[in-house]
């Protein structure tokens, strides 16, 4: 069995997420297709202290690029990219609609994702009309004028959002987009998937996990059953049965990384550079660093994210990001985005004990490049963190 260190698996699963692809001095679609095909999904997350969950792994791998390209690539009767529970609720390639049935059915047998009472099925059925007539359609829209029937005491917003969401998860709705203030808008699918699509046949439930593990495993490059089993959220029993047909096929190969106590499976694809180049901030919903163990592993890195956590109780702060450099997370730093004065704060600022000399340098270089793509003006280092007072000192140099 082949053996490799954890710094060959290390730039092995960063060259796979896109880190190691040449950069396009304009980001165009063709660069958005490549790096979707990198990441596989793109996690979606109201947060928007500094910029929006699914805008960022783009950014992290592209640069600066014009956020209407997603816009596109995710709208209209030539979209590639549709929202479903690929992880959580992500854009993903809209040709992994029909892979999804297995699931949607699922989530139908059991009411949603989240479940409902069999007391909301004339709500549902009102709602499937009421969108049917008018087209695409948001919850608060949908509201409006309740009662819907006159001998119904009426529905609040909260349960026409839940009954949505759950004809979502069940396949009965799609997502045509999102409004200015981020709110769903649903339609029905047939108005949503392109129909080449929706006519493909839908696979067998192994043949659709076989095509998720696939697809997780050409993502991360090298990973363990449970690296695997968490990028689709599948469960670890579905996963090893995929995983014992991929490995039947080839498509994936058992290696030993050193140091990992479970084994791990190399993607045939799979390629391992000599040296990774990165200079960038992850955001907490990137592919590299939303499963923790396997972050801890592949860099030495204990990384939790501290939003849901109370204000007193936060170590790094709210919105902290790692900072990846060559192939290293070096750093990490919470960030907010002050829209009205134009500039980004750091709130905080961490090194890591193997943080090079130059590492304050590096990483006011890439706020200044992320304040630029965010419209913003300046960047503004508060006093918290070790790595903070190195970090001010950057603020106006060249």
């Amino acid at each position: 069995m082949e053996s490799l260190s954890p710094a060959q698996a290390r730039r092995i699963a960063l060259a796979a997420q896109g880190f190691a692809d040449k950069a396009h001095t304009t980001p165009t679609m063709r660069t958005l297709d490549r790096t979707v095909e990198r990441t596989g999904v793109l996690q979606v997350d109201s947060v928007n202290v500094l910029q929006r969950a699914h805008f960022m792994p783009l950014y992290s791998r592209m640069g600066p690029y014009d956020v209407d390209l997603l816009r596109r690539a995710s709208t209209g009767r030539e979209r590639r990219l549709v929202e479903y529970w690929a992880h959580m609720q992500a854009y993903m390639p809209v040709e992994l609609w029909p892979v999804m049935a297995h699931r949607m059915a699922a989530h139908r047998a059991r009411r949603g994702k989240w479940g409902t009472s069999q007391a909301h099925d004339e709500l549902e059925v009102s709602l499937l009309a009421e969108i049917t007539e008018r087209g695409a359609s948001t919850a608060r829209e949908l509201d409006e004028g309740l009662p819907r029937t006159k001998d119904h005491w009426g529905w609040n917003w909260s349960e026409t959002r839940r009954v949505l969401d759950a004809m979502f998860s069940a396949g009965q709705l799609a997502i045509t987009g999102r409004n200015g203030q981020f709110e769903i808008r649903y339609d029905l699918p047939e108005r949503v998937i392109p129909s080449e699509i929706l006519a493909l046949p839908i696979p067998s439930k192994v043949e659709a996990d076989v095509e998720l593990v696939r697809r997780a495993a050409r993502s991360h490059g090298i990973a363990t059953a449970k690296d695997l089993a968490d990028y689709y959220r599948m469960s670890v029993a579905s996963t090893t049965l995929a995983l014992a047909i991929l490995l039947e096929s080839g498509e994936v190969s058992q290696v030993d990384v050193q140091g990992w106590r479970r084994p791990a499976y190399l993607h045939r694809e799979a390629r391992l550079p000599r040296r990774i180049s990165a200079r960038a901030l992850l955001s907490p919903f990137d592919p590299v660093v939303w499963e923790r163990a396997r972050t801890e592993a592949l860099f030495d890195f204990r990384y939790r994210i501290e939003i849901y956590t109370p204000a007193h109780k936060r170590v790094h702060g709210y919105y902290v990001l790692p900072f990846l450099l060559g192939d290293r997370i070096v750093a990490r730093v919470d960030l907010k985005a002050d829209r009205l004065g134009r500039r980004i704060l750091v709130q905080s600022a961490y090194a890591e004990p193997s943080a090079p000399g130059d590492t304050a340098a590096e990483l006011m270089r890439e706020l200044r490049r992320l304040a630029g793509w965010l419209d913003l003006d300046d960047v503004v280092v508060a006093g918290r963190g070790d790595l903070a007072p190195g970090l001010a000192t950057q603020v106006g140099q060249e």
